[in-house]
């Protein structure tokens, strides 16, 4: 259950399929993307724009249309040239995608957590070295993040991530991912007044405790509200994108029954 759990993972952000990114032409250039102009827009931007076929993982192309993602990439409001972290990035499908959008004049923080590198293996490396030049791994517990400086993140995303808080893999020690508290803390430091934090994970019974998130990786999105709000953010926007009134909660999200049909909540704060 293990390996297939954290295959999952090396996938990045949406996909629970186990699938490890194929190793890649590390002369490939990043495809540019052209400078935002001053009146630029999420309405504006072309977000199609950076699906088209290139040298990434072919397992990318297999999963966009099952993960929503250009609809995510909207909601996110994401633009060229801001400076975005992408929490428990895996091996980096959504970090690929933000990286093309911000563009040359952006930058995005890639972050995974230590106790994930057994799993990850050699993914991070083959997606960013040689290719990626706007982004910076960080292999750090979620609560640390002091690699980032105060205000500097326009937009923080963690997709399909808060409920690790509340989990211990294999071989780690209970809290080796983070302090949830701390880790909260940390996100709204580093974002800019005004920045966005998004959120997106399996969602739990309502009043199901957090330590849910360790038994069948779900949770409550109303802890999650909570915590936000505890550390100066404010509920901006809510998405049923990719809701699913079927799924009670209460299954492991990697059942063959429910899985990659989990009903998942999708919130956007904005911190004050």
């Amino acid at each position: 259950m293990m390996k297939c759990i954290f295959a999952a993972l090396l996938a990045g952000g949406l996909a629970t399929a186990c699938t490890t990114p194929p190793t890649t032409d590390d002369s490939a250039a990043l495809a540019p993307v052209e400078a935002p102009a001053t009146d630029v827009s999420v309405a504006k931007f072309s977000y199609a724009s950076v699906f088209g076929q290139d040298d990434r993982p072919a397992a990318d192309y297999e999963q966009y249309e099952v993960r929503k993602s250009e609809d995510v990439l909207i909601f996110t409001g994401m633009l060229p040239g801001m400076t975005v972290l992408d929490l428990e990035a895996g091996g980096g499908t959504y970090t690929e995608l933000f990286s093309r959008v911000v563009g040359d004049s952006g930058r995005v923080y890639m972050q995974n957590p230590p106790a994930f590198d057994a799993f990850l293996g050699d993914s991070v490396s083959q997606r960013v070295d040689g290719r990626l030049a706007n982004v910076t791994p960080l292999r750090t517990p979620f609560d640390d993040l002091s690699a980032i400086p105060d205000g500097s993140v326009d937009v923080a995303t963690w997709l399909l991530g808060p409920h690790e808080l509340w989990y211990t893999p294999e071989g780690a020690e209970p809290g080796d991912l983070g302090d949830p508290d701390t880790t909260f803390a940390e996100i709204a430091r580093v974002i800019k007044p005004g920045g966005h934090f998004v959120v997106l994970d399996h969602m739990a019974p309502v009043g199901a405790p957090a330590t849910t998130g360790g038994e069948t990786h779900r949770i409550d999105k109303a802890i999650i509200i909570s915590i936000a709000e505890a550390n100066g953010f404010t509920l901006s926007e809510e998405s049923d994108l990719l809701a699913n009134a079927d799924d009670d909660g209460s299954l492991n999200v990697f059942d063959p029954a429910i899985r990659r049909k989990t009903n998942r909540f999708l919130l956007k704060f904005t911190k004050g």
